[in-house]
Formats: C-alpha cells, structure tokens, sequence
C-alpha cells in the first residue's frame, strides 16, 4: 500500500517524505520547532546533569576558593601523598560516582534522559602530554565509561546526551567549569586544541552513530571568552560576532556528520551558552539552539530573546542546564519551560554539602582535616590520614551512601502537576513532630517564608542552608532534645504546615520548643483554612539555642487526619518541636 502511495505522489512530495522519514528513521531527531522521537511524537527532554562524576569543579567537592579545577585538586592531593594515590583515588571515585543504580533511580523519580558532563582527560591526554607532538592518541578509559552509561540507559529506556564540559585546553574564564588553566593555552589560543576537540567528537559520534539512546552531541559547554577584546567583558556576554566560536562548532558538526548523519547537534551560546550574537542561523537541518538559565525569573520575558530565536530560525529550545535555587524556583522553572515545549536538564546529580542537589556525598572527618590545611586553618595532616579522608570520600559517593532530598525530587515532578501537599514524615499526635518536617509543596501550600527563590544571584532562600531545600530556614540545632535541625529565622507572618493522624478526639496541649534572643514573640496555631486554634506566647529564653518549653491552652481536636499550620505572630524565635498530650488538669 505504502508503494502504491507513492507512485501517485508528485516526485518533490516523495522525496520530502523519505527524507523526513530517514531524518527520523530510529533515533530522537528534530521537528521543526520540536524535538521528536523516532516515531515521530514530540518529545520533552527531562534530564539530569552528571556533573562532580567525570568532571570535579571546586564547589561540587568543598574546595571553591581553595582548589577551584578539578587540576588543581589533583595536584593539591598529589602533593600530599602521591601520584599513584591519586590515581587511585580517582579510579575509585569514577567507579562510586555514577553507577546503574543511580541510573535506575533517576529513572525511576521521573528522568527520561542524562546529560554526563565529559572531561576530555579521561579520553585524550593534553595536547602538552600526547607521546608524540601534534598527534592524537586515545585513552579507553573515558569510552570504556560511557559504553557502560549508554548500556544502563538503554536498559531503561533513557536518553544519553555527551556534553563536553571540559574541552582540550577549556573554553572559559570561569575556570572550574572547564578545568581550564591559565597558564597554558586554552581552546581558544590553540590549534592543536581545535584539532583534538573535533577529534574527539569524531571518535565519539563514529562509537555511537548507530545507538539508538544515545540523544544527540552537546558540543561546548558554557563558553565564557570574549572573542573581540573586550577585557571588561571578558566572558563574552557583549560579544556581537563569536567568529571562532561559530567556525569551531561548525567544523565540530563537520567531523561528526561524516561518520554520524543520526544524532542531533546541541549548540550553546557563548557568555554561559545563553550569547548567540554570530550563531544563527542553523548551519544544520539536525540542530537545537541549548540556553542556560540561572537566578532569574520564572516567566515568559526571561526566556523571550530565546523563544525569538526559535520562531525566527524553526529550531528546537532546550534548556541544558539549569538549577542551584529553591524548590519553589524549580517547580516554576520546569512549568514555564514546559508551558512552551521547551525540555531541560537540572545541574546536577549529587556533590558534597549542596541542599539543591537530588544527593548530597557525605564528607568525612579526616577530609575535612584537609580542607582545613589547603584554606590555612589547620595543621597538616599525615600521608595516612589523607588517604583515609579520601578513600572514604570515594566510597561514599556510592547512591546508597549518600543522603537522598526527596523533596528537591517531589519539587521537580509531582509540584509540577499539582498545588496539593504531601506529608514529609508521617505525623501521630499525641506525640512530638519537629519542625523542620512540614508538609511538601509550593510556596503559600505547604509553607510560607518571605523570601523562598534566589533571582538575583545574591538571596539565600534557606538562611541556614541545612536539610531541605525551601525557602524555610533550618540550621543545625545544638539542643539536647532535637533530631539535628531547628527552624530559625521565624519572622512576622511565616507559617508552617503539618498534616497529622489524630489517634482519638479530645482535648489537647500542645508544647512547644522554642529558643530566642529577643523578648516577643508568638506562635498561632491554626487551621489549614486559617482558624485560629491557640495561641502561645514566646518571650527571651537567653539565647537563639538556649532552649525552653511553652504550652498552649487545651485545643479541641477531631480523630482521624488533620491539617494544622503554625504561624508566626509576631517573629522574632526558632523552632526545634511541637508535641500534643492529652489535656488533664490544668495548664502546666
């Protein structure tokens, strides 16, 4: 039937559906304005940046402002120990780091789709280490990593998506980014690094021209060079031509097509990949343009200049990289994107000590020893202890070693879909409920704080930056009786929300751990709807950790589920717990 079809069709007509069909033949490819499945279904990327795994910036590792590049690092660990440990410290890392089980989980939360973050290392030495000048030779090691990704994401049905986070040479000011050393040539300043960038995608489009979940090649991550001298502007954002970044990544998509006519190109701007002075129009039919964005505003006019760009050129958005906010930040972030059929990644998948990531690594001890001796706040510590602070790091950059914040996860899915709360902890009254274990949900649903997102790159949603990543304020608690955390920082007007199970109706007291250095304060306990319940008063108790109990009058409770808020009227207090016992007798 399909031939026949065909030979009533006018000639031009059959060739524009055969090649849109080969276009499409087996592989996510683009649309239009869209990126579409094999089957041709629109199709919205949501992903998962790998970074910290293969490429360690100074802040996924505890490090900024000590040891910023993953070279640096590397050369600081060296130093204290040896070449050898350092080698193994990073065999071992790279193995713990990403493993199919964290695969299955980002699966299983709702990812359809990762985006490793390449060092170039880990695949080619650099140019200044190559046996021979001016040749290129390959290491298995990096290819060896990404055969088995490619393996476990076929498995699950998700999509793989190379992005080269560290360029030969780097491509940025922003050092970290890139592992970029200043002081020897960049990407930018040398051609031997040109040469061996295109090389290498070359080697990695020829290995994966044929995988069927493999999503398309993120060429260069995050340029921030200015091309045009402007030195007060030295990360391109003013530049209006971006020659070079133009000619590379044009040559870039020469050397992958002619072994690798499948896969989709993604191309950033210059200036963080969000500066696409010079690159328009497309200069392939397989391309997306792919912007970041970072501390700004959830609406339509902060992602306008791009949705321009995509109605002038019939191209495909994607937003590449993206997160480091609040929850509230990222629930309103993926809607927009979504509101305009545009698909993201969130940056990233687990680091040390970072409340906006999925998983946190746990630092150790011994570790911490070092950090302290590299910012100058500490003696050095022996070979022995080094090596235990790192081995131990490794070992715990395993999933099941790590501390896993559903609620950044609940905030990226299921708040997406629904302004309705869940429960964080399951609450029993009578009994103690702490604090830090309200409800999950959006801003004004589960909780209220008056400053809940960071959009000028300046504001600390949780003041304290411990546990859950809300715009409430938790820190570390030093009472006796708290399970680690209190809610500090309680101003006028901020209120939390708690659904509980009442075990029998009747009367209840209701006790509340408070600590404070300010002489008023108050705490009304209300309904979900606002009723006023019972009110306590909360005066100076001698400090913001100097714990005391206050106890409300007896509160009329009904059996069964309830949703009860607790607000501050006026502020000025923290919070560890709230306790309810049966009422009897008078008020203690």
């Amino acid at each position: 039937m399909y031939r026949k079809i065909l030979q009533i069709l006018p000639l031009t007509l059959v060739l524009i559906l055969l090649t849109g069909q080969m276009k499409g033949q087996g592989f996510l490819h683009t649309d239009g304005k869209y990126i579409a499945e094999p089957d041709g279904e629109h199709f919205i990327i949501r992903s998962m940046g790998l970074g910290g795994w293969m490429l360690q910036e100074g802040y996924h590792m505890k490090t900024a402002g000590i040891a910023d590049t993953q070279h640096e690092i590397e050369n600081k660990l060296a130093a204290l120990t040896s070449e050898s440990f350092k080698d193994e410290f990073y065999e071992s890392w790279l193995k713990n780091h990403f493993t199919k089980r964290d695969l299955d989980s980002l699966k299983a939360w709702g990812f359809n789709a990762v985006r490793p973050a390449l060092h170039y290392q880990w695949f080619t030495p650099a140019i200044e280490n190559e046996p021979v000048e001016g040749e290129i030779t390959w290491r298995e090691k990096g290819f060896k990593m990404m055969d088995s990704l490619v393996k476990w994401a076929k498995a699950n049905e998700m999509y793989v998506i190379f992005d080269l986070h560290a360029a030969p040479g780097g491509q940025g000011y922003n050092a970290s980014i890139s592992d970029y050393n200043p002081d020897k040539p960049s990407l930018w300043e040398s051609e031997a690094n040109k040469r061996k960038t295109a090389a290498l995608w070359k080697k990695i489009a020829e290995r994966y021209a044929d995988e069927r979940w493999v999503g398309g090649y993120d060429l260069i991550n995050e340029t921030n060079w200015t091309f045009q001298g402007k030195e007060d502007n030295k990360n391109g954002c003013a530049d209006t031509e971006n020659k070079p970044l133009r000619n590379l990544m044009g040559r870039i998509t020469d050397s992958i097509r002619t072994v690798d006519e499948n896969h989709i190109i993604f191309v950033e701007g210059n200036c963080w990949a969000n500066n696409f002075a010079g690159l328009t129009p497309p200069w392939d039919d397989n391309m997306v343009y792919s912007f970041h964005k970072y501390w700004n505003d959830n609406n339509k006019g902060s992602i306008q200049e791009f949705l321009d760009m995509r109605e002038t050129h019939d191209i495909p958005l994607w937003l590449g990289e993206t997160g480091e906010n609040s929850n509230t930040w990222f629930t309103e972030c993926i809607q927009l994107l979504e509101n305009h059929d545009i698909g993201w990644s969130w940056w990233t998948h687990k680091q040390l000590d970072d409340i906006d990531d999925p998983l946190i690594i746990p630092s150790n001890p011994a570790y911490e020893e070092v950090l302290d001796y590299w910012s100058g706040d500490g003696d050095k510590p022996s070979e022995s202890r080094v090596k235990e602070g790192f081995r131990q790091l490794a070992k715990d950059a395993k999933l099941e070693n790590c501390e896993w914040h559903k609620d950044v996860i609940d905030a990226m899915f299921r708040q997406v879909e629904t302004s309705a709360t869940k429960p964080f902890k399951k609450h029993e009254l009578p009994g103690r409920v702490y604090a830090v274990h309200y409800d999950m949900g959006r801003v004004n649903h589960a909780y209220y704080d008056n400053v809940y997102q960071n959009t000028d790159m300046e504001t600390t949603p949780n003041k304290g930056g411990e546990y859950r990543n809300d715009g409430v304020d938790i820190e570390t608690c030093e009472d006796d009786e708290s399970m680690g955390y209190n809610v500090g920082w309680i101003e006028d007007g901020e209120w939390m929300q708690y659904t509980v199970e009442v075990a029998e109706a009747g009367s209840y007291r209701f006790k509340f751990r408070v600590a404070s250095a300010e002489d008023a304060g108050g705490i009304n306990l209300t309904t979900a709807e606002g009723d006023v319940l019972t009110t306590v008063d909360v005066g100076h108790t001698g400090g913001w950790q100097s714990w005391q109990t206050v106890t409300s009058e007896p509160v009329e409770l009904s059996k069964g589920k309830q949703i009860i808020r607790l607000k501050a009227d006026p502020g000025g207090f923290n919070l560890n717990y709230f306790e309810a016992e049966a009422a009897s007798g008078k008020k203690k």
